[in-house]
């Protein structure tokens, strides 16, 4: 046992002080090569070690071990870099007058800027020995000059020492008069005892609860009045309560201090007496009487002598002769203390003891009544922030604009990084329609079916997921494995439902641990609530407007629609003097289909029309059915040319499209009126006019053909 002590013993010291004596055996070997030299291969031998004990003693400077002394680590290096500069001013033979002592100068000077002031001395001492040991051995050499560089070389050190702690005192106070500025600032709002989020942040002033990210967004201007008149009252019921107990004690001054969340610092919640005196804090919960009336959950009484040493509240130098601590408890825990100091060297008498345990239950109750002001305030902002985002989401009249509108407002609520919306098509497939964050290149516009991960659950049963809004990315799916989302830890997965129909899912990521708490979720579930309804109104709007301008059974626009886009074309024709053309198309014989076939037949036949001429126009013509068989297209920028070979290409391929019925196959034809601007009329009922007298013709030459308008079919049709 004793030879394990001794053999800890030597490692312990030959650490500590291996490098300092390696700086001395350099020093050594330095001052035996200047007086007799050394024999080649010891010089070689003592460079390597020199060099592998610098590398040595930097590497431990820069990972110190737990309790080494930084001051030894700086010596150790700072020894064997003078150690090593001196040799090289040495041995390149310039004496103790030579211009390459300026370097000492320089080095010294660094030493001192960035070394301990201890470490710094030790090396100059170190440098003063070896620069003496060398001066011994030469012959050339006086003892002024060795004084007048040791003198040079501590004045340098010295000059930067100065100049180093002269600059970090000015950035001290600058940083302390900064931070006085700020202190004062927080402290004149934390004594009007509101509610708000500087005093929260600052002062932490209701137990257990830290700032919220919705109250810290709310200025303190947005208290409801009653709600702040009603948080003064409080403020000066504790007050009075404060107030009553220090005169009805003796006191010099009472005091109410609050943990913050952290549990090591202490607030000044409230005071009576001698404030003047009083100083505003924080203090340290882990210290003296507050620690121990803290940690043993009961009152700590100090009289005479022991309660004399120096309050930390207070910078009143008179000593105390009674200091009592009594710890607040909230389910048996300390939340605070209430603490009086007075002048008397006596305990508490019983009564007294009543005394202060009523007014310790009196400031239990002022807080829990500025706590549920505090939800109140707080639920009054979340219902400003619900109403605007409820005005924001009315005002969308798209999926599009509903889906940046919801995600929007969502920030009002929480902070997020990532953020999805998925819509439920036809058939089950889920659409990621928007994403916004890590990978929304990669994963807007994609859909899946996967049912097995969280979109698919939210929208299977209908109820936020994952519980409480943690995720484990490596076990948990967001959307489907083919599709990869960030790994967040924070995901919540919210059902966009509207009269117990899943429209799709808003989801959120977060990458803070707990992102999502139990009130955020709920009121984020109320805003998905609003989202889903805008979104079925937009859809809603969307299908009147197309019920409005299509036709129900072959969506193409109806007679309506049509009329007002012809204007529409007119109008630009006439404006840039384009031509424009319109084609009536109508059925050959369609009533002996319909009287045939059956309606239904002849149902299928107008669909099939529409479908040839949508599969014929150009994408900038207009296509619609004017009621039966009859349908018309306009075409801009379409001379009569184009205008009858457009006609021709039609006739043509429904001519080629054959209906399967149960009677046998059915082939139709249709009959075109072409017509255009500006040779056939000025204005879309004039040029409708001309379009229905070449459809005429063409019906009265025999039907299955194309008629072009000319201005005879009108003087044929005047006679």
């Amino acid at each position: 046992m004793d030879s394990n002590r001794v053999s800890s013993g030597l490692k312990w010291l030959g650490s500590r002080v291996a490098g300092s004596a390696l700086a001395v055996v350099f020093a050594a070997l330095v001052v035996w090569r200047a007086r007799a030299g050394l024999p080649l291969a010891l010089e070689v031998l003592t460079l390597g070690a020199y060099g592998y004990a610098l590398w040595a003693s930097i590497q431990r400077r820069r990972r110190p071990l737990a309790g080494e002394s930084l001051a030894r680590l700086d010596f150790e290096l700072a020894s064997l870099l003078a150690v090593g500069m001196v040799a090289g001013i040495w041995w390149a033979r310039a004496g103790l007058r030579g211009p390459h002592w300026g370097l000492a100068h320089v080095g010294f000077a660094l030493v001192c800027a960035f070394a301990r002031p201890l470490s710094s001395i030790g090396t100059w001492l170190v440098f003063a020995g070896l620069a003496a040991a060398l001066h011994a051995q030469s012959q050339r050499s006086e003892l002024t000059d060795l004084l007048t560089l040791v003198l040079l070389v501590g004045a340098c050190g010295l000059c930067a020492w100065l100049s180093v702690r002269a600059h970090l005192q000015r950035a001290l106070r600058e940083h302390r008069a900064t931070l006085e500025r700020e202190l004062a600032t927080l402290r004149t709002a934390a004594r009007s005892y509101r509610l708000s989020a500087v005093a929260d942040r600052a002062h932490s002033l209701l137990p257990g609860q830290g700032p919220s990210d919705e109250a810290a967004a709310e200025p303190a201007s947005g208290e409801h009045p009653l709600i702040r008149s009603s948080v003064d009252e409080i403020a000066a019921a504790l007050h009075s309560a404060l107030s009553l107990c220090c005169m009805a004690l003796g006191c010099r001054s009472v005091l109410v201090l609050w943990l913050d969340p952290s549990g090591e610092l202490l607030h000044l919640r409230g005071a009576a007496g001698a404030r003047d005196s009083l100083l505003e804090g924080p203090f340290s919960a882990k210290e003296g009487v507050f620690a121990a009336a803290l940690e043993s959950g009961a009152a700590v009484e100090l009289v005479g002598a022991s309660a004399a040493r120096p309050l930390p509240y207070t910078d009143d130098p008179r000593p105390m002769g009674h200091v009592v601590a009594l710890p607040i408890l909230e389910d048996g825990v300390a939340s605070g203390l209430l603490t009086i100091d007075r002048e008397a060297a006596r305990p508490l008498e019983p009564a007294e003891e009543e005394i202060l345990e009523e007014t310790c239950r009196l400031v239990c109750r002022s807080v829990d009544n500025e706590r549920v002001l505090q939800k109140l305030d707080r639920a009054k902002v979340e219902q400003g922030k619900l109403y605007r985002a409820v005005e924001r989401l009315n005002e969308a009249r798209t999926e599009v604009q509903v889906i940046e509108a919801g995600v929007s407002q969502a920030r009002e609520f929480t902070a997020f990084q990532f953020a999805a919306v998925t819509l439920l098509r036809k058939g089950g497939e889920h659409e990621i329609c928007a994403v916004s964050g890590e990978r929304a290149d990669d994963l807007v516009g994609k859909t899946f079916r996967d049912g097995t991960g969280l979109v698919g659950m939210v929208v299977e049963n209908r109820h936020p997921l994952p519980f409480r809004g943690q995720c484990d990315a490596d076990v948990q799916v967001l959307f489907t494995k083919g599709l990869a989302a960030p790994k967040l830890p924070s995901i919540l997965v919210l059902p966009l439902l509207v009269h117990g129909e899943v429209l799709g899912t808003l989801v959120l990521g977060s990458h803070e641990p707990g992102g999502f708490g139990a009130d955020v979720r709920v009121i984020l579930q109320v805003l998905a609530g609003h989202v889903a309804v805008s979104l079925a109104n937009a859809r809603m709007v969307k299908r009147l407007e197309e019920l409005a301008t299509t036709d129900g059974l072959t969506g193409l626009l109806n007679k309506r629609a049509l009329t007002e886009t012809a204007r529409q074309k007119l109008r630009s024709a006439q404006r840039f003097k384009k031509p424009l053309a319109v084609l009536v198309c109508d059925l050959d014989h369609f009533k002996r289909v319909n009287d045939t076939y059956g309606h239904d037949v002849g149902d299928r036949v107008i669909v099939g029309f529409a479908e040839v001429l949508r599969r014929t126009k150009r994408e900038t013509d207009a296509v619609g059915r004017f009621g039966g068989e009859e349908f018309v297209v306009v075409c801009e920028q379409t001379d009569p040319a184009g205008a009858e070979l457009l006609a021709l290409r039609v006739r043509q391929e429904l001519a080629a499209t054959t209906f399967v019925t149960k009677d046998g196959p059915l082939n139709v034809t249709c009959s075109v009126g072409v017509a255009t601007y500006p040779q056939a009329g000025k204005d879309w009922e004039e040029l409708f006019k001309a379009t229905d007298e070449a459809l005429y013709a063409s019906k009265r030459g025999g039907r299955d053909r194309v008629t072009l308008w000319s201005p005879r079919l009108r003087t044929q049709k005047s006679a």
